[in-house]
């Protein structure tokens, strides 16, 4: 093995510490036959113990040493990869290199431990060539990635030749892309200085744009735009205001899984972190996907001025907002940053420049090209998304009338009518009459 290894070229970037660097380390010793048998299957156990603990990450199952070998394929970010990411296979020379570092892949997926397994009275590698994972509930594994290296492990198993091993994996590229950006949905910018900037969500809400009853004008003007932004047409900066609980945090994330097939990612940013943004915009500025920064629930007070650090950013610094990077932004506030009267009050304040105050305050949220407003239903609307939530569950037997009466009920005990409150009742009702949810 550390003799395939050691001639890698592509992707000779892959860690010497990795599991793959350490197992061909591992088999080099092996091979020199000068360590101990019991040193060699301690350090053996330990990587089969590190390649379980990805395995358990990811949701891997079957035949993880290939899931492994894919991962890493799937996960190195190298030029080579990159290009392939944008335009699939191309033309070069640098294909000299690329075709002979995955005819090394395939070889190492072909690679027999049944020498070291007799000689060291193991048998863990034929374990995890025959692995049958306990099931596990999505919410505590990476189903977007597993998913996608699961399917280029199947697809390298099956190729036959250095053709069509090359075709094989940048077509992945071109498909899913390569990299934590490639085969992640979404990612939450990190506070630890020591960490990645930029950590993967590996599990997002399922909704859908139908999910959410009624603001069909609302839907409509959110997806004209996205879909203009993922097009690689022009397309604004989106702020969604209004009301608590009208479904507007749920129409950002629908989007991305409408549109996640097209490229469209997404990071969530808190508004403290603003300071950040021009590090998230580097390290995604030249990637071939289209960016999201989402900031939910976005609103200021007077003494807050982070919010200046988002203006600029947005707009007014020497550098441009990149094309591939847009804003979408939550918020109860129109205006985004906190007025009072006295700022309109010529009596109340000691501002010689009012004007300009009133401008500084009201500039942030002008960046923001669309602007939807999203508002309490009437209390017809709000009867009828109750209704529509609960024809999701047969199981819930209650008449129209009966719904009604529950869910004037449930309002006047819940602070008001709203999408929320619609979607909390049917919840409740949901598990009065034991259906259980779908990570249960």
């Amino acid at each position: 093995m550390y003799r395939l290894t050691s001639k890698l070229v592509i992707y000779s970037n892959i860690k010497a510490d990795s599991i793959l660097g350490r197992l061909s380390e591992i088999c080099r010793r092996f091979d020199d036959g000068d360590t101990p048998d019991e040193e060699l299957s301690r350090d053996i156990l330990r990587e089969i113990h590190r390649l379980l603990d990805l395995a358990t990450v990811y949701g891997f199952n079957r035949n993880l040493w290939h899931n492994y070998l894919a991962f890493l394929l799937a996960m190195t970010e190298t030029p080579f990869t990159l290009v392939s990411e944008k335009v699939g296979a191309n033309e070069g020379s640098v294909n000299v290199f690329a075709k002979s570092d995955l005819h090394i892949f395939k070889q190492l997926f072909d690679y027999d431990f049944s020498r070291i397994e007799k000689r060291l009275g193991l048998n863990c590698f034929s374990v995890i060539e025959n692995f049958q994972a306990v099931e596990k509930k999505e919410r505590i594994y990476n189903r977007s990635v597993s998913e996608k290296v699961q399917e280029l492990s199947a697809a390298i198993e099956q190729a036959e030749t250095d053709d069509e091993m090359y075709r094989t994996v940048t077509d992945f590229y071109a498909r899913y892309g390569v990299g934590k950006l490639g085969l992640n949905k979404a990612f939450r910018v990190s506070d630890d200085p020591d960490s990645e900037l930029l950590i993967p969500i590996t599990n997002t809400m399922n909704v859908t744009l139908d999910d959410l009853v009624g603001y069909e004008e609302q839907k409509k003007r959110l997806v004209e735009n996205t879909e203009a932004f993922v097009d690689g047409r022009a397309a604004n900066n989106v702020l969604l205001y209004g009301d608590a609980g009208t479904g507007k945090s749920t129409s950002v994330k629908a989007v991305l899984n409408q549109y996640y097939s097209r490229g469209l990612r997404m990071i969530e940013l808190y508004k403290y972190q603003c300071r950040d943004l021009a590090r998230v915009i580097a390290e995604i500025k030249n990637r071939n996907y289209r960016f999201i920064i989402y900031m939910d629930d976005l609103s200021f007070e007077d003494t807050e001025l982070e919010y200046k650090y988002l203006k600029a950013i947005i707009e007014g610094g020497l550098e441009p907002k990149p094309d591939n990077v847009l804003i979408y932004a939550t918020s109860n506030r129109r205006h985004l940053v906190h007025e009072s009267y006295s700022d309109r009050n010529d009596a109340d304040s000691d501002d010689m420049h009012r004007n300009d105050t009133i401008q500084e305050k009201l500039s942030l949220a002008a960046r923001f090209g669309v602007q939807i407003g999203y508002f309490r239903p009437s209390p017809a609307e709000y009867q009828n998304i109750v209704k529509v939530l609960a024809e999701q569950y047969p199981q819930i037997h209650l008449s129209e009338a009966e719904l009604k009466r529950e869910a004037t009920r449930w309002e006047l005990a819940h602070g008001g009518i709203s999408g929320r409150a619609a979607r909390q009742l049917v919840d409740y009702l949901a598990g009065t009459a034991g259906i259980r949810t779908g990570n249960s």
